[in-house]
Formats: structure tokens, sequence, C-alpha cells
């Protein structure tokens, strides 16, 4: 029964958490808001009904720490206005064929929010 226990143990792949990046270019004139979205795993980053707030033609580098594999979707927005937005949109809720990226330790994503 030890063996199958560890046989078991050994064999089980668990997903391990990855620290990664995602650098944000907001080429616009407003302030934007963006969120993050694990597609399966229903993660949300930063969460907790807060956002990550792009100043007008910033750059910002967001450290996630993510599910090594997970699918990431992000969803973008002009502070004020969620009617103007890109991406997945801030409730996670359009299509977008370009907007997602797999989680992978140690990397950078780029995000470009133009005009």
């Amino acid at each position: 029964m030890i063996r199958i226990s560890l046989a078991a143990l050994l064999f089980s792949t668990p997903a391990f958490a990855a620290d990664m990046s995602v650098f944000v270019r907001n080429h616009r004139q407003q302030d934007v808001a963006v969120e993050l979205f694990g597609r399966d795993s229903g993660n949300v980053w930063p969460g907790n009904d807060k956002v990550f707030r792009i100043r007008p033609q910033a750059k910002k580098s967001v450290p996630i720490s993510c599910d090594n594999g997970e699918h990431i979707c992000w969803g973008a927005w002009v502070v004020g206005n969620d009617k103007l937005s890109a991406g997945v949109g801030p409730d996670n809720d359009q299509p977008c064929d370009t907007c997602c990226f797999i989680c992978v330790e140690h990397s950078t994503e780029t995000v470009d929010l133009a005009q």
C-alpha cells in the first residue's frame, strides 16, 4: 500500500506557481485601467476589485504569480468610461484572439494599448 501511495506521488504533476511580468504600454491620451484574467482558473490580477492604472503615454511593469501553463487574458478600458475597452474588456466577456498569453516562469508578456 505504501508503494502505491509513493508511486502516485511521484507521477502526479501538480501545478506550481510561476512568477512573471506583464509590461503594459499605454499609447492613449487617457488613463487606462487593466485587469488580467485566468481563462480557466478564475484568477484575477490584481484582484479584490482593484485595477492596474496606467497613466497616458506611460509604461508599467506588473509582476504576477500565476500557475505555470495557465492561459491569461487582459482587459483594458479608459478610466471613467468602460465602454471604450480593449482585450476581453472590464468584465472578461468580450471575444479576443490576440489578448491572451500563457503563464511561463521568469518571462515577460507585453501589452500595447493603442489609440
